[in-house]
Formats: C-alpha cells, sequence, structure tokens
C-alpha cells in the first residue's frame, strides 16, 4: 500500500500537506478518478471492509468501489499524510429501515480547525469536503443540508436530484467488526439494493453519470435525463467509455439485469 501510487490513481500532482486545500483537492480528485460502483457484488465476488482490499481493488486493479471501499482507501491516504481521521458508521434510510441500517455506509470525519465530513463513498453525495455544522450548503451547485437530530445522530440530506435522500451518522469511531458483519450481508442478502441491479457513478466537471439498472442517467444542477441502455455491447462500452471500468465478465450478467429491471420499474423506470 503506497501512497504515492494512490495519489497517482486519483491525478494529484501536488505536494500534499494537513490543510483544508489538501482535503478539498484530494477528495475532488478522488471523485472525479474513481468510479462508485457494485459490480463486485453483482458478480457474487468475495469482499470486506479492509483497506488492503480496497487499495488492491481501487488502485492497483483500477476499478471503481463503494462506501466501505471507498471512503476507506480515503482516510487511509489522508491518515498517511498526517491528517487526524475518525472512521464513523452511517445509517441510510434510518427512519425507515430502523437498526438494520446501522453501518450500511461508511463516512469520515477529518479534524482541522474543526471537524470535516468527507465522503466519497455516497455514490452522488457532495464533491467537497463540508464542515460539520448544521445547516443548508451548496456545492458545485447542488444544495445539501447537515441537520443535527439529537446529542448523537446527525443527518445528510442528499441533493434533491440525488439517489438515496440522506443519511444519518454518530461521531462515535465505527467497529470495524460490526462494519463487516453489515458489509457481508449488503454483498450476499436477496434483501439488500446491491444484489438487485448494477449502481455505478460517477462524477464529472459537468455533473453526474449513473447507471441504475439498464438505465443511463445524467445529471446536472436541475436537471436529470436517462435512457435506456440497449444492450450487452452498449452496456459494456459505457463501463469503459464513462467510468474507466473494464469489466467484461458483466456482459454474462445483462439478460438478468434486463429481466430485474422490468420486474422491478416496468419498460419505463422512474
Amino acid at each position: 500500500m503506497d501512497l504515492d501510487a494512490y495519489l497517482a490513481r486519483i491525478g494529484y500532482a501536488g505536494t500534499p500537506r494537513v490543510d483544508l486545500e489538501t482535503l478539498g483537492a484530494i477528495h475532488r480528485a478522488h471523485l472525479l478518478a474513481i468510479p462508485y460502483e457494485n459490480l463486485d457484488v453483482q458478480l457474487g465476488r468475495p469482499g470486506d471492509v479492509s483497506l488492503r482490499h480496497a487499495f488492491d481493488k481501487l488502485v492497483t486493479a483500477r476499478r471503481g468501489g463503494w462506501c466501505y471501499e471507498m471512503n476507506g482507501l480515503l482516510g487511509w491516504a489522508l491518515n498517511e499524510i498526517g491528517f487526524t481521521v475518525t472512521r464513523m458508521a452511517g445509517a441510510v434510510g434510518r427512519t425507515e429501515r430502523g437498526e438494520i441500517s446501522h453501518g450500511n455506509h461508511l463516512v469520515l470525519r477529518i479534524d482541522l480547525d474543526r471537524p470535516y465530513i468527507a465522503d466519497v463513498g455516497f455514490g452522488d453525495g457532495t464533491l467537497e469536503p463540508v464542515a460539520l455544522v448544521a445547516g443548508p450548503m451548496t456545492v458545485a451547485g447542488y444544495d445539501f443540508r447537515l441537520e443535527q437530530l439529537d446529542a448523537d445522530w446527525w443527518r445528510f440530506h442528499n441533493h434533491a436530484l440525488g439517489g438515496a435522500p440522506y443519511f444519518d451518522f454518530t461521531q462515535a469511531p465505527a467497529n470495524d467488526t460490526a462494519l463487516n458483519t453489515t458489509c457481508q450481508w449488503l454483498r450476499t442478502s436477496p434483501d439488500s439494493i446491491f444484489t438487485q441491479f448494477p449502481i455505478v457513478q460517477r462524477h464529472t466537471p459537468e455533473g453526474l453519470v449513473i447507471i441504475l439498472g439498464r438505465t443511463l442517467r445524467r445529471i446536472r444542477p436541475g436537471e436529470r435525463t436517462q435512457a435506456l441502455i440497449g444492450g450487452a455491447d452498449e452496456f459494456i462500452d459505457i463501463l469503459t467509455r464513462e467510468f474507466g471500468l473494464d469489466v467484461p465478465e458483466m456482459r454474462d450478467l445483462w439478460p438478468a439485469v434486463c429481466a430485474k429491471h422490468e420486474a422491478l420499474f416496468g419498460e419505463k423506470p422512474d
């Protein structure tokens, strides 16, 4: 696990320092270079919340990842630079799902002049780290909000065109054993959204490009367009061209992707 290899992977050419400018630059570079994706879950491949796994997959194999891998790798890199990093357990959909949601997201707190939230693992979330202060914020043209729910819980509200509308988190350090238990449930359970269909998301200088099932979405501030992906060849081409992902094995899953998409969304998905 080599910091220079990670910085090369995300295209960061500066000299990293323990300051807000570096934090923001690395956060942006990571999101612009490495896509969020659940393709290994779709392919039934093993994985865990370890840093070694995240580095091997995202840096060495030049793949993307989901929250445990994306924020795990970012947290490791920031710690190597000298930042004070706390791994915190998040809960996407806690109001609707209750305790089963605890630990279904990993988020980072970075302590500088004040605490900041760094999160490259929410897929279509904020491009920049944000100060841990209750209230609204606008980042890259999208409106977000942080809300303190009570003495323990905070809520991050996603932008209006985002997928998951929010996640909750506490500031207590995450228990990696508990995170890994939830990670394995998300990887394998038929009730997990990640086993249902492909999810691939990437920030670009223009906005967001997203695959959900067989739908390709493009999001810019105040605007969302979408179209059905026509076939397996187009699907593989989009993965390569739009996301930089070389995963030809997904071609074999295309019939299942189409069948699941039609069962969930019909001919015209939301």
